[in-house]
């Protein structure tokens, strides 16, 4: 699940900075189910090298907290299937364990191999994520989904948290509308959307941006748009915006005009 995938390392090593993000989860108090794991987080990163999220700490929570209280809420509606697009290092198919639910993560292969060795050395139990494989850049995720045994014809919640920033506009579109194509009725869509105000110029903004990242040479900001550009990419994927919120109003201290958190359903009918 997460922002922090690693898409553009061309070498054979998981995600590092994948590895900071859930180190700095492994530090934070959450919800979890009754049949859930409460101490996942930190038992996937056993062995990690410590390591801090800087600035971004404040906007992480931010984001946590939101996806979080998205995870229960579709869990409470009734919905059996949930997709973590980007999932890293991600407990939340752990934490949010739940009879006759199904976690489903896709990343890249590096990272899903280190993960599965993860879960191997954790305490067996039933109700673990299915781990699938895929460059969001180049492959087919409705085709990936389908073998992994997710069904379309269910109603899913997919989490797109902070992963859009990574890819190019195109490849944006193809993920947002993979999903839509594999959403049924009474799906949901939860992403994380890198912001700059309106009338800045994006690509400078994600060149500043990068300059300031000790990891931009590996992972760089791709994606960093006003909000109705985001807004208008979802509506072309074929989704309908609900509720967005700027991670700034959640009270975490995270700058306002950065990241906008948004919930959104499938539209009734996709222009192609």
């Amino acid at each position: 699940m997460n922002f922090l995938a690693r898409l553009f390392r061309s070498g054979p090593g998981p995600s590092r900075t994948g590895q900071v993000v859930a180190l700095t989860r492994a530090q934070l108090t959450r919800p979890h189910t009754p049949a859930g794991d409460p101490d996942a987080q930190r038992r996937l990163c056993r062995g990690m090298r410590p390591a801090g999220p800087g600035r971004l700490r404040a906007s992480l929570i931010a984001r946590t907290q939101f996806f979080d209280e998205r995870v229960l809420a579709a869990l409470s509606a009734g919905i059996r299937q949930v997709v973590i697009l980007g999932a890293g290092y991600d407990d939340r198919a752990l934490r949010f364990r739940s009879p006759g639910v199904r976690f489903f993560e896709v990343d890249h292969p590096a990272t899903q191999r280190d993960k599965a060795r993860r879960l191997r050395a954790m305490p067996a139990r039933d109700g673990g994520p299915v781990l699938a494989a895929a460059d969001f850049r180049h492959d087919d995720v409705t085709a990936v989904l389908r073998v992994s045994g997710h069904a379309a014809g269910q109603p899913t919640l997919f989490l797109c948290e902070g992963l859009l920033v990574y890819l190019g506009r195109p490849a944006c579109l193809r993920l947002l509308s993979a999903a839509r194509a594999s959403a049924a009725e009474g799906s949901e869509l939860v992403a994380s959307l890198a912001t700059h105000r309106e009338g800045a110029d994006s690509a400078r903004v994600a060149a500043i941006a990068n300059s300031r990242r000790r990891s931009s040479a590996e992972e760089p900001w791709v994606t960093i748009l006003p909000v109705t550009a985001h807004l208008e990419l979802l509506g072309e994927a074929g989704w309908v915006v609900d509720r967005s919120v700027d991670a700034a109003q959640l009270g975490t201290g995270a700058e306002a005009g950065r990241s906008m958190l948004v919930t959104a359903r499938p539209a009734t009918s996709v222009t192609t």
